[in-house]
Protein backbone atom coordinates (compact mmCIF):
# COMPACT_ATOMS: atom_id res chain seq x y z
CA UNK A 1 0.00 0.00 0.00
CA UNK A 2 1.28 3.42 -0.55
CA UNK A 3 2.30 5.59 2.44
CA UNK A 4 1.37 9.15 2.84
CA UNK A 5 2.71 11.27 5.49
CA UNK A 6 0.56 13.97 7.00
CA UNK A 7 0.84 17.32 8.44
CA UNK A 8 -2.14 19.07 8.94
CA UNK A 9 -3.02 22.67 9.50
CA UNK A 10 -5.47 21.93 11.68
CA UNK A 11 -6.78 19.02 10.17
CA UNK A 12 -7.57 21.39 7.31
CA UNK A 13 -9.76 20.72 4.40
CA UNK A 14 -10.36 22.24 1.27
CA UNK A 15 -14.14 22.92 0.83
CA UNK A 16 -14.09 21.52 -2.61
CA UNK A 17 -17.29 20.68 -4.44
CA UNK A 18 -16.94 16.59 -4.72
CA UNK A 19 -13.74 16.40 -3.26
CA UNK A 20 -12.87 16.85 0.21
CA UNK A 21 -9.46 17.94 0.55
CA UNK A 22 -6.74 19.00 2.35
CA UNK A 23 -3.62 19.88 3.78
CA UNK A 24 -1.71 16.25 3.11
CA UNK A 25 2.46 15.97 2.79
CA UNK A 26 3.83 13.31 0.85
CA UNK A 27 7.10 12.53 1.79
CA UNK A 28 10.51 11.22 0.13
CA UNK A 29 10.53 7.02 0.34
CA UNK A 30 12.96 7.22 2.99
CA UNK A 31 11.28 9.15 4.88
CA UNK A 32 8.41 6.83 5.45
CA UNK A 33 7.25 5.14 8.09
CA UNK A 34 6.42 1.75 8.01
CA UNK A 35 2.43 1.00 8.18
CA UNK A 36 0.94 -0.01 11.44
CA UNK A 37 1.28 -3.82 11.82
CA UNK A 38 -0.42 -6.65 14.20
CA UNK A 39 2.15 -7.70 16.54
CA UNK A 40 0.89 -11.07 16.14
CA UNK A 41 -3.05 -13.14 15.40
CA UNK A 42 -3.05 -14.77 18.89
CA UNK A 43 -1.97 -11.43 20.97
CA UNK A 44 -5.20 -9.84 19.35
CA UNK A 45 -7.74 -12.61 19.15
CA UNK A 46 -9.92 -12.44 23.17
CA UNK A 47 -10.17 -8.74 21.77
CA UNK A 48 -10.96 -9.47 18.54
CA UNK A 49 -14.01 -12.08 19.23
CA UNK A 50 -15.12 -9.56 21.40
CA UNK A 51 -15.76 -7.31 18.71
CA UNK A 52 -17.50 -10.43 16.46
CA UNK A 53 -19.59 -11.25 19.04
CA UNK A 54 -21.02 -7.53 19.41
CA UNK A 55 -20.90 -7.65 15.58
CA UNK A 56 -23.18 -10.48 15.52
CA UNK A 57 -25.19 -9.85 18.06
CA UNK A 58 -25.97 -6.65 16.05
CA UNK A 59 -26.46 -8.02 12.40
CA UNK A 60 -28.33 -10.78 13.46
CA UNK A 61 -31.17 -9.43 16.17
CA UNK A 62 -30.89 -5.77 15.96
CA UNK A 63 -34.40 -4.68 15.83
CA UNK A 64 -33.90 -2.97 12.58
CA UNK A 65 -31.70 -4.37 9.81
CA UNK A 66 -27.95 -2.62 9.77
CA UNK A 67 -25.73 -3.27 6.43
CA UNK A 68 -22.53 -4.76 7.28
CA UNK A 69 -20.54 -2.08 5.79
CA UNK A 70 -21.90 0.53 8.53
CA UNK A 71 -21.25 -1.35 11.34
CA UNK A 72 -17.65 -1.84 10.67
CA UNK A 73 -17.55 1.88 9.90
CA UNK A 74 -18.88 2.28 13.17
CA UNK A 75 -16.56 0.16 14.82
CA UNK A 76 -13.52 1.83 13.23
CA UNK A 77 -15.27 5.24 14.06
CA UNK A 78 -15.46 4.20 17.50
CA UNK A 79 -11.90 3.08 18.42
CA UNK A 80 -10.74 6.58 16.50
CA UNK A 81 -13.40 8.51 18.75
CA UNK A 82 -11.96 7.20 21.90
CA UNK A 83 -8.24 8.30 21.18
CA UNK A 84 -9.64 11.55 21.53
CA UNK A 85 -7.52 13.67 19.12
CA UNK A 86 -9.13 15.42 15.98
CA UNK A 87 -6.47 14.91 13.51
CA UNK A 88 -6.69 10.96 13.65
CA UNK A 89 -9.83 10.60 11.03
CA UNK A 90 -10.93 7.63 9.43
CA UNK A 91 -12.41 8.31 5.97
CA UNK A 92 -14.65 5.98 4.13
CA UNK A 93 -14.44 5.14 0.18
CA UNK A 94 -16.35 8.08 -1.18
CA UNK A 95 -14.49 10.57 2.03
CA UNK A 96 -10.96 8.90 0.63
CA UNK A 97 -11.43 9.63 -2.98
CA UNK A 98 -12.54 13.30 -2.59
CA UNK A 99 -9.55 13.33 0.09
CA UNK A 100 -7.26 12.21 -2.88
CA UNK A 101 -8.98 14.79 -5.71
CA UNK A 102 -8.33 17.81 -3.09
CA UNK A 103 -4.68 17.89 -4.53
CA UNK A 104 -5.91 18.46 -7.96
CA UNK A 105 -5.20 21.76 -9.85
CA UNK A 106 -8.05 23.58 -9.56
CA UNK A 107 -11.68 22.55 -7.56
CA UNK A 108 -15.05 24.40 -6.90
CA UNK A 109 -16.05 25.49 -3.73
CA UNK A 110 -15.90 29.05 -1.57
CA UNK A 111 -11.89 28.56 -1.52
CA UNK A 112 -10.51 28.00 2.39
CA UNK A 113 -9.44 26.22 4.84
CA UNK A 114 -11.18 24.44 7.81
CA UNK A 115 -9.79 22.90 11.34
CA UNK A 116 -10.32 21.80 14.19
CA UNK A 117 -8.69 24.03 17.16
CA UNK A 118 -10.02 23.72 20.96
CA UNK A 119 -12.73 21.36 19.61
CA UNK A 120 -14.37 24.12 17.65
CA UNK A 121 -14.44 24.46 13.77
CA UNK A 122 -12.25 27.18 12.61
CA UNK A 123 -11.39 28.63 9.22
CA UNK A 124 -7.47 28.49 9.21
CA UNK A 125 -6.99 30.93 6.34
CA UNK A 126 -9.28 31.54 3.02
CA UNK A 127 -7.04 31.27 -0.43
CA UNK A 128 -5.86 34.22 -2.08
CA UNK A 129 -8.75 36.20 -3.67
CA UNK A 130 -11.18 33.35 -3.17
CA UNK A 131 -14.74 34.08 -2.39
CA UNK A 132 -14.08 33.58 1.07
CA UNK A 133 -11.54 35.94 0.97
CA UNK A 134 -14.09 38.29 -0.69
CA UNK A 135 -16.57 37.42 1.35
CA UNK A 136 -14.60 38.30 4.83
CA UNK A 137 -13.68 35.23 6.37
CA UNK A 138 -10.72 35.38 8.57
CA UNK A 139 -8.44 33.02 10.16
CA UNK A 140 -9.53 31.95 13.51
CA UNK A 141 -13.07 32.86 12.94
CA UNK A 142 -15.54 30.01 14.48
CA UNK A 143 -18.01 28.05 12.31
CA UNK A 144 -21.04 28.13 13.91
CA UNK A 145 -23.76 26.91 11.35
CA UNK A 146 -23.98 25.99 7.69
CA UNK A 147 -27.42 27.02 6.11
CA UNK A 148 -28.62 27.65 9.20
CA UNK A 149 -27.57 24.16 10.69
CA UNK A 150 -24.84 23.96 13.58
CA UNK A 151 -21.61 22.29 12.94
CA UNK A 152 -21.18 21.43 16.65
CA UNK A 153 -20.68 17.79 17.41
CA UNK A 154 -19.46 17.30 13.32
CA UNK A 155 -16.20 16.65 12.20
CA UNK A 156 -14.31 18.35 9.99
CA UNK A 157 -15.66 15.74 6.67
CA UNK A 158 -18.70 15.88 7.99
CA UNK A 159 -18.89 20.21 8.02
CA UNK A 160 -16.88 20.27 4.23
CA UNK A 161 -19.90 18.43 3.35
CA UNK A 162 -22.43 20.78 4.18
CA UNK A 163 -20.22 23.44 2.55
CA UNK A 164 -19.46 22.39 -0.33
CA UNK A 165 -21.52 22.36 -3.40
CA UNK A 166 -21.64 23.44 -7.50
CA UNK A 167 -19.94 26.61 -8.74
CA UNK A 168 -22.38 28.89 -8.94
CA UNK A 169 -24.42 28.08 -5.72
CA UNK A 170 -24.87 30.23 -2.43
CA UNK A 171 -23.75 29.02 1.20
CA UNK A 172 -24.51 30.85 4.07
CA UNK A 173 -22.07 30.86 7.20
CA UNK A 174 -22.36 31.80 10.24
CA UNK A 175 -19.41 32.85 12.32
CA UNK A 176 -17.97 33.88 15.58
CA UNK A 177 -15.14 36.90 15.69
CA UNK A 178 -12.73 37.63 18.65
CA UNK A 179 -13.72 40.99 19.43
CA UNK A 180 -16.87 41.04 18.06
CA UNK A 181 -20.50 39.73 20.72
CA UNK A 182 -23.12 38.59 18.10
CA UNK A 183 -22.33 36.10 15.56
CA UNK A 184 -21.42 37.24 11.84
CA UNK A 185 -23.59 36.16 9.14
CA UNK A 186 -21.67 35.65 5.66
CA UNK A 187 -23.22 34.57 2.69
CA UNK A 188 -20.92 33.09 -0.32
CA UNK A 189 -21.57 32.42 -4.15
CA UNK A 190 -19.29 29.16 -4.29
CA UNK A 191 -17.46 29.38 -7.76
CA UNK A 192 -13.64 27.50 -9.58
CA UNK A 193 -11.21 27.73 -6.95
CA UNK A 194 -7.71 27.39 -9.49
CA UNK A 195 -4.45 26.61 -7.47
CA UNK A 196 -2.07 29.17 -9.10
CA UNK A 197 0.13 28.84 -5.87
CA UNK A 198 3.49 30.76 -6.86
CA UNK A 199 3.32 34.49 -7.74
CA UNK A 200 6.34 36.33 -9.09
CA UNK A 201 7.41 39.96 -9.69
CA UNK A 202 10.14 42.13 -9.02
CA UNK A 203 9.84 45.53 -6.82
CA UNK A 204 11.85 48.37 -7.07
CA UNK A 205 13.09 49.83 -3.48
CA UNK A 206 15.78 52.75 -3.18
CA UNK A 207 17.37 51.74 -6.97
CA UNK A 208 17.70 47.92 -5.78
CA UNK A 209 15.86 45.16 -7.47
CA UNK A 210 14.30 43.28 -5.01
CA UNK A 211 12.41 39.84 -6.12
CA UNK A 212 9.22 38.82 -4.44
CA UNK A 213 7.65 35.26 -4.18
CA UNK A 214 4.13 34.51 -2.97
CA UNK A 215 3.33 31.37 -2.32
CA UNK A 216 -0.26 30.49 -1.49
CA UNK A 217 -0.18 27.13 -0.51
CA UNK A 218 1.50 24.06 -1.55
CA UNK A 219 0.08 21.68 -3.93
CA UNK A 220 1.80 18.89 -6.38
CA UNK A 221 3.27 21.92 -8.97
CA UNK A 222 4.59 24.14 -6.06
CA UNK A 223 7.72 23.72 -5.65
CA UNK A 224 8.25 23.54 -9.55
CA UNK A 225 6.66 27.18 -9.63
CA UNK A 226 8.76 27.72 -7.37
CA UNK A 227 12.00 26.87 -8.88
CA UNK A 228 11.07 28.49 -12.25
CA UNK A 229 10.15 31.93 -10.45
CA UNK A 230 13.09 32.17 -8.54
CA UNK A 231 15.58 31.37 -11.82
CA UNK A 232 13.86 34.04 -13.73
CA UNK A 233 14.01 36.71 -10.54
CA UNK A 234 17.67 35.83 -10.41
CA UNK A 235 17.91 36.06 -14.39
CA UNK A 236 16.90 39.86 -13.46
CA UNK A 237 19.78 40.30 -11.24
CA UNK A 238 17.59 40.90 -7.70
CA UNK A 239 19.40 42.09 -4.83
CA UNK A 240 17.25 40.30 -1.80
CA UNK A 241 13.89 38.17 -1.93
CA UNK A 242 10.94 38.06 -0.06
CA UNK A 243 9.18 35.04 0.48
CA UNK A 244 5.47 35.63 1.35
CA UNK A 245 3.46 32.59 2.91
CA UNK A 246 0.89 34.77 4.85
CA UNK A 247 -2.38 33.30 4.84
CA UNK A 248 -1.04 29.77 3.57
CA UNK A 249 -2.24 27.25 4.91
CA UNK A 250 -0.09 24.52 3.95
CA UNK A 251 0.27 22.14 1.66
CA UNK A 252 2.24 18.72 0.49
CA UNK A 253 5.68 18.23 2.13
CA UNK A 254 7.23 17.33 -0.52
CA UNK A 255 7.07 20.54 -2.33
CA UNK A 256 8.18 22.23 1.15
CA UNK A 257 10.83 20.19 1.31
CA UNK A 258 12.16 21.20 -2.62
CA UNK A 259 11.66 24.80 -1.90
CA UNK A 260 13.71 24.70 1.30
CA UNK A 261 16.25 22.62 -0.37
CA UNK A 262 17.29 25.77 -2.60
CA UNK A 263 17.19 27.91 -0.26
CA UNK A 264 18.62 26.55 2.94
CA UNK A 265 22.46 25.10 2.95
CA UNK A 266 23.19 21.37 4.59
CA UNK A 267 24.78 22.94 7.99
CA UNK A 268 21.85 21.99 9.63
CA UNK A 269 19.04 20.22 9.89
CA UNK A 270 15.89 21.86 8.36
CA UNK A 271 13.36 19.52 10.02
CA UNK A 272 13.34 17.12 12.85
CA UNK A 273 10.85 14.05 13.72
CA UNK A 274 9.95 12.74 16.94
CA UNK A 275 8.59 9.28 17.71
CA UNK A 276 6.39 8.59 20.53
CA UNK A 277 9.22 6.77 22.53
CA UNK A 278 10.93 10.14 22.35
CA UNK A 279 13.39 9.22 19.62
CA UNK A 280 14.08 11.75 16.54
CA UNK A 281 15.41 12.12 12.95
CA UNK A 282 17.00 14.98 11.66
CA UNK A 283 16.74 15.62 7.71
CA UNK A 284 19.16 17.56 5.86
CA UNK A 285 19.24 19.59 2.33
CA UNK A 286 22.25 19.15 -0.03
CA UNK A 287 22.58 22.62 -0.49
CA UNK A 288 26.44 23.82 0.06
CA UNK A 289 26.23 27.24 -0.05
CA UNK A 290 23.77 30.11 0.99
CA UNK A 291 22.02 32.56 -1.92
CA UNK A 292 24.72 35.42 -2.25
CA UNK A 293 21.65 38.08 -1.63
CA UNK A 294 19.66 38.57 1.86
CA UNK A 295 16.03 36.49 1.95
CA UNK A 296 13.24 37.86 3.95
CA UNK A 297 10.23 35.38 5.28
CA UNK A 298 6.60 37.69 5.56
CA UNK A 299 4.24 35.26 8.31
CA UNK A 300 0.68 36.18 9.77
CA UNK A 301 -1.51 33.90 12.13
CA UNK A 302 -3.12 32.25 8.45
CA UNK A 303 0.33 30.73 7.95
CA UNK A 304 0.42 27.21 9.20
CA UNK A 305 1.84 23.76 9.01
CA UNK A 306 3.72 23.34 6.07
CA UNK A 307 4.01 26.90 6.04
CA UNK A 308 5.77 27.05 9.42
CA UNK A 309 8.19 23.77 8.23
CA UNK A 310 9.48 26.79 5.66
CA UNK A 311 9.39 29.37 7.98
CA UNK A 312 11.29 27.41 10.85
CA UNK A 313 13.55 26.33 8.53
CA UNK A 314 14.63 29.61 6.71
CA UNK A 315 15.02 31.04 9.95
CA UNK A 316 16.81 28.35 12.36
CA UNK A 317 18.51 26.70 9.89
CA UNK A 318 19.22 29.46 7.03
CA UNK A 319 19.64 32.40 9.52
CA UNK A 320 16.95 34.43 7.67
CA UNK A 321 14.57 36.89 9.42
CA UNK A 322 10.58 36.21 9.84
CA UNK A 323 8.60 39.68 9.39
CA UNK A 324 5.20 39.95 10.34
CA UNK A 325 3.37 38.28 13.08
CA UNK A 326 3.24 34.94 15.09
CA UNK A 327 2.00 31.94 12.85
CA UNK A 328 -0.82 29.47 13.29
CA UNK A 329 0.85 26.88 15.38
CA UNK A 330 0.09 23.11 13.99
CA UNK A 331 2.91 20.80 14.88
CA UNK A 332 2.04 17.28 14.53
CA UNK A 333 3.09 14.76 12.00
CA UNK A 334 0.41 12.15 10.47
CA UNK A 335 -0.17 9.03 8.36
CA UNK A 336 -2.74 8.26 5.78
CA UNK A 337 -3.09 3.95 5.46
CA UNK A 338 -5.11 2.88 2.62
CA UNK A 339 -7.60 0.39 3.47
CA UNK A 340 -8.25 -2.47 0.75
CA UNK A 341 -11.61 -1.30 0.19
CA UNK A 342 -10.80 1.96 -0.57
CA UNK A 343 -11.29 3.34 2.70
CA UNK A 344 -8.59 5.76 4.80
CA UNK A 345 -7.20 6.02 8.44
CA UNK A 346 -4.91 9.01 9.14
CA UNK A 347 -3.22 8.61 12.52
CA UNK A 348 -1.33 10.84 13.99
CA UNK A 349 2.38 9.10 14.63
CA UNK A 350 5.04 11.82 15.32
CA UNK A 351 5.55 15.21 16.04
CA UNK A 352 7.40 17.38 13.72
CA UNK A 353 10.01 20.09 15.38
CA UNK A 354 11.60 23.21 14.15
CA UNK A 355 15.16 23.11 13.21
CA UNK A 356 16.30 23.60 17.07
CA UNK A 357 14.21 20.91 18.03
CA UNK A 358 11.23 23.37 18.65
CA UNK A 359 7.59 22.11 19.08
CA UNK A 360 5.34 25.03 17.66
CA UNK A 361 2.37 23.26 18.19
CA UNK A 362 -0.20 25.37 19.69
CA UNK A 363 2.46 27.92 20.58
CA UNK A 364 2.91 29.39 16.27
CA UNK A 365 6.52 30.37 15.34
CA UNK A 366 6.86 33.95 16.61
CA UNK A 367 8.85 36.54 14.26
CA UNK A 368 12.03 38.08 13.70
CA UNK A 369 11.00 41.62 13.57
CA UNK A 370 7.07 41.65 14.63
CA UNK A 371 4.97 44.40 12.61
CA UNK A 372 0.76 44.37 12.24
CA UNK A 373 -1.00 45.70 9.88
CA UNK A 374 -2.78 48.95 9.77
CA UNK A 375 -5.80 48.44 11.95
CA UNK A 376 -8.83 48.07 9.12
CA UNK A 377 -7.36 45.31 7.76
CA UNK A 378 -8.91 43.08 9.95
CA UNK A 379 -11.97 45.04 10.26
CA UNK A 380 -15.64 42.96 9.95
CA UNK A 381 -18.02 42.36 6.74
CA UNK A 382 -20.71 44.36 7.39
CA UNK A 383 -23.81 42.47 7.50
CA UNK A 384 -27.06 44.31 7.06
CA UNK A 385 -30.33 43.03 7.47
CA UNK A 386 -32.02 46.99 7.97
CA UNK A 387 -30.73 49.95 7.49
CA UNK A 388 -29.18 52.06 10.11
CA UNK A 389 -29.35 55.55 10.85
CA UNK A 390 -29.05 58.16 13.81
CA UNK A 391 -29.42 56.93 17.14
CA UNK A 392 -29.16 53.48 16.53
CA UNK A 393 -26.58 50.86 18.04
CA UNK A 394 -25.04 47.82 16.53
CA UNK A 395 -22.25 46.06 15.67
CA UNK A 396 -22.67 46.40 12.05
CA UNK A 397 -22.46 49.92 12.86
CA UNK A 398 -19.46 49.69 14.95
CA UNK A 399 -18.02 47.95 11.71
CA UNK A 400 -19.08 50.66 9.46
CA UNK A 401 -17.25 53.79 11.79
CA UNK A 402 -13.95 51.53 11.60
CA UNK A 403 -14.19 51.58 7.46
CA UNK A 404 -15.23 54.96 7.65
CA UNK A 405 -12.46 56.13 9.44
CA UNK A 406 -10.05 53.91 7.08
CA UNK A 407 -11.05 56.03 4.42
CA UNK A 408 -10.26 59.21 5.78
CA UNK A 409 -13.78 60.19 6.88
CA UNK A 410 -14.24 60.75 10.58
CA UNK A 411 -17.38 59.26 12.49
CA UNK A 412 -16.37 60.63 15.53
CA UNK A 413 -16.43 57.29 17.36
CA UNK A 414 -15.89 53.77 16.93
CA UNK A 415 -18.64 52.12 19.64
CA UNK A 416 -21.22 51.30 17.47
CA UNK A 417 -23.71 54.08 18.20
CA UNK A 418 -24.89 56.14 15.03
CA UNK A 419 -24.90 59.93 16.15
CA UNK A 420 -24.54 63.07 14.33
CA UNK A 421 -21.23 62.75 13.17
CA UNK A 422 -20.88 59.20 11.98
CA UNK A 423 -24.58 60.19 10.12
CA UNK A 424 -22.35 63.11 8.28
CA UNK A 425 -19.39 60.92 7.49
CA UNK A 426 -22.31 58.16 5.71
CA UNK A 427 -22.96 61.32 4.01
CA UNK A 428 -19.71 62.69 2.90
CA UNK A 429 -18.76 58.93 1.86
CA UNK A 430 -21.92 58.56 -0.33
CA UNK A 431 -21.74 61.54 -1.93
CA UNK A 432 -18.14 60.51 -3.20
CA UNK A 433 -19.32 57.13 -4.05
CA UNK A 434 -21.87 58.91 -6.16
CA UNK A 435 -25.13 57.60 -3.72
CA UNK A 436 -27.89 59.20 -2.59
CA UNK A 437 -26.23 60.92 0.35
CA UNK A 438 -29.11 60.34 2.83
CA UNK A 439 -27.18 59.51 5.93
CA UNK A 440 -28.25 56.20 6.37
CA UNK A 441 -26.48 53.14 6.68
CA UNK A 442 -28.03 50.81 3.72
CA UNK A 443 -27.52 47.71 1.95
CA UNK A 444 -25.68 49.71 -1.20
CA UNK A 445 -23.64 51.91 0.93
CA UNK A 446 -22.24 48.63 2.99
CA UNK A 447 -21.62 46.76 0.24
CA UNK A 448 -19.97 50.04 -1.76
CA UNK A 449 -17.99 50.75 1.59
CA UNK A 450 -16.73 46.90 2.26
CA UNK A 451 -15.66 47.26 -1.64
CA UNK A 452 -13.71 50.47 -1.33
CA UNK A 453 -12.05 48.83 2.15
CA UNK A 454 -11.19 46.16 -0.14
CA UNK A 455 -9.06 48.12 -2.48
CA UNK A 456 -7.14 49.90 0.44
CA UNK A 457 -6.50 46.57 1.85
CA UNK A 458 -5.37 45.98 -1.67
CA UNK A 459 -2.86 48.64 -2.06
CA UNK A 460 0.42 47.60 -1.38
CA UNK A 461 1.68 50.91 -0.37
CA UNK A 462 -0.60 49.97 2.87
CA UNK A 463 0.86 46.63 3.65
CA UNK A 464 3.30 47.38 6.51
CA UNK A 465 4.52 44.01 6.73
CA UNK A 466 5.34 44.13 3.16
CA UNK A 467 7.32 47.65 3.11
CA UNK A 468 9.16 46.67 6.84
CA UNK A 469 10.46 43.51 4.46
CA UNK A 470 11.82 45.92 1.56
CA UNK A 471 13.13 48.63 4.07
CA UNK A 472 14.98 45.54 5.37
CA UNK A 473 16.71 44.00 2.54
CA UNK A 474 17.98 47.34 1.07
CA UNK A 475 19.30 48.62 4.48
Amino acid sequence: MKKVWVLPAAVTLSLAAGAAGGVYFSSSPEKEAPLLQSSGQDDAQPDLEKVQQAYELISKHYVEEVEENVLVDGAIQGMIATLKDPYSVYMDKKTSEQFTESLDSSFEGIGTEIGIEDGKIIIVSPYKNSPAEKAGLKPKDQLLKVNGESVEGLDLYETSMKIRGKKGTPVTLEIKRAGVANPITIKIVRDEIPIETVHALVKEESGKKIGYLEVTSFSKNTSKDFKKALKALEDEKIDGLIIDVRGNPGGLLLSVEEMIGLLVPANKPYLQIEERNGNRKEYFTTLKEKKPYPIAVLIDKGSASASEILASALQEAGGYPLIGEKTFGKGTVQQAVPMEDGSNIKLTLFKWLTPNGNWIHQKGIKPTIEVHQPKFFSVHPLTINKSLKRDMADDQIQNAQAMLKALGLQPGREDGYFDLQTEIAVKAFQKQAGLNPTGVLDEKTAAKLEEEVTEKIRDEDNDLQLRVALKYLVK
